[in-house]
């Protein structure tokens, strides 16, 4: 049962996780209905296939998802265990009603009923947003992720490859049930947006930049990082590939502000200094978020 995170039931943990579904479900259905079921867009996923079959049929699309979503999930227990708890359950239950509810109440008006392109974005902003609140909680939104990791448990196949797949499948059922070209291809921008705005959501928007410094200056750089900027660092022992001579190599986590002013030292001590910059999209420790706020949010 390592799988499933329990909360005390009424606790304060337990309040947020299913105030995150609930909202996370509403967002997600609000962006299939108001920008890409209206479109005939097919984002991967049950909801891609239910789009498919809702144009043949003219099934409500929510119920249908949840024809798909209660079987595999059930499936997916007896291969893989017990890794999807009662809050995969809500999420997939609560999306579904939503979707339809609100496909009845505002039938199939879309915001923006002559841009395709905007609705895709929109789309995929809304489908991604409510998609990483729902991660947020703990939970998963089963449909066709429990199908890779199905076919990743006897394959060997990396869940993400199999997961691109899966929806890559589903979108080329949409160009074949709507013998459009374009509608893949906005498919295809939906998934791209709704995968970035999840990584956002569960990771936030970070400014803060890897560094690796190597200068025969080294020492008068950690007294800037130390005393000046406030910030730690770590001595990495190094080699020149092509000197042989031993390098003392500088390994620190800045922000924007105090790169600018690290870079402007390290210009006037040592212009022939080696760095290294990279995007940190999260930074866990003493100086910046514990990794105890992180795993209890």
């Amino acid at each position: 049962m390592a799988f499933i995170t329990k909360e005390k039931l009424f606790s304060a943990k337990w309040f947020k996780a299913y105030a995150l579904i609930l909202v996370g479900a509403f967002i997600m259905a609000s962006g299939f209905v108001l920008f890409i079921t209206p479109h005939n867009i097919v984002p991967g996923g049950v909801y891609g296939i239910s789009i498919v079959i809702h144009h043949y049929t003219g099934f409500p699309i929510g119920m249908t998802a949840l024809a798909f979503d209660i079987p595999l999930t059930l499936i997916g227990i007896r291969v893989l265990g017990p890794r999807f708890g009662i809050k995969t359950v809500v999420g997939f239950v609560l999306t579904a009603v939503f979707v339809d509810g609100l496909t009845y109440l505002i039938g199939d008006k879309t915001l923006v009923p002559d841009d395709v392109l905007l609705s895709s974005i929109f789309g995929g902003v809304f489908i991604g947003l409510g998609l990483g609140l729902i991660f947020k909680s703990k939970a998963t939104s089963g449909g066709s992720d429990i199908v890779a990791m199905m076919i990743a448990k006897y394959t060997k196949q990396p869940l993400g490859q199999l997961m691109i797949y899966v929806d890559s499948m589903i979108v080329i059922a949409g160009l074949f049930a709507f013998h459009d070209w374009k509608i893949p291809l906005y498919s295809l921008i939906v998934i791209y947006i709704a995968g970035r705005v999840v990584d956002l959501v569960l990771q936030g928007v970070s400014y803060d930049k890897t560094l690796l410094i190597i200068s025969e200056k080294h020492s008068e750089i950690r007294d800037k990082i130390i005393y000046d900027l406030n910030r730690g660092g770590t001595f990495l022992k190094g080699e020149g590939m092509y000197s042989g001579t031993e390098k003392s190599i500088i390994y620190t986590v800045l922000n924007r502000r105090e790169l600018a002013i690290l870079q402007d030292f390290i210009n006037k001590i040592d212009p022939e200094a080696f760095l290294t910059v990279i995007n940190a999209n999260e930074i866990l420790g003493k100086g910046f978020k514990s990794l105890r706020e992180k795993v209890s949010e």
